[in-house]
């Protein structure tokens, strides 16, 4: 048996809500130390140059507001229990962190190419929007509640949710979010998937929903 095939034993252990709390106990250290933000996001000449390659890991557990921490942390506790309940603690704290480190590697491909040496990525969101598409695998008949009125198809929001990042990535919408980083967050999902669990998201959603 491939290492790829091997899984965890199934254990439920609140990971969500542990990770949750680090990342409110990150941001309330940032708040008394600027040299936290220069240490553990992710910047392009400090994490390549300078050889801090822990920052496309630390990156996902920086915030830059409360708003912004707030929300990560609010997508991540309504689709993160639901998440791992249904992978277990185990393969879950691996997909999110996976996740979390390979949408801050392709973002780092992306600055580097493009010359854009001067931004400080931080945020759970591409772990975050992982998340969200693993939950429309795992419960694809599930209902999301979009702006808490207009219940939606699960896979219908990821798709919705992908297609609006994009266009604001393409026409440059909103600077300041790192939309390209939220798509990566998807992509490194959707590959979790195919290559780690053996399901193909779109065969799931086609199966679930007859497309």
């Amino acid at each position: 048996m491939s290492l790829l095939d091997r899984r965890f034993r199934y254990s439920f252990n609140h990971v969500t809500l542990i990770l949750i709390l680090i990342n409110f106990v990150v941001f309330y250290l940032s708040r008394f130390s600027r040299d936290m933000t220069t240490t553990f996001a992710l910047n392009p000449i400090l994490c390549f140059h300078k050889k801090m390659w822990w920052q496309v890991f630390t990156y996902m557990f920086m915030h830059g507001s409360w708003k912004h921490l707030l929300f990560n942390m609010l997508g991540l506790l309504f689709f993160g229990i639901s998440v791992e309940r249904g992978l277990g603690s185990k393969e879950f704290l691996l997909f999110y962190l996976l996740t979390g480190t390979l949408s801050g590697l392709m973002s780092l491909a992306v600055y580097l190419a493009t010359g854009n040496y001067g931004v400080f990525l931080v945020g759970a969101s591409g772990a975050v929007y992982g998340v969200l598409l693993a939950f429309a695998v795992l419960y694809p008949r599930a209902r999301i509640f979009v702006f808490y009125i207009l219940p939606l198809p699960a896979p219908l929001v990821v798709i919705g949710f992908a297609a609006i990042e994009l266009f604001n990535e393409v026409f440059g919408l909103y600077n300041g979010i790192a939309h390209a980083t939220h798509l990566f967050g998807f992509l490194a999902a959707w590959a979790y998937f195919v290559i780690r669990m053996r399901k193909n998201p779109w065969q799931v959603w086609k199966d679930a929903w007859r497309f």
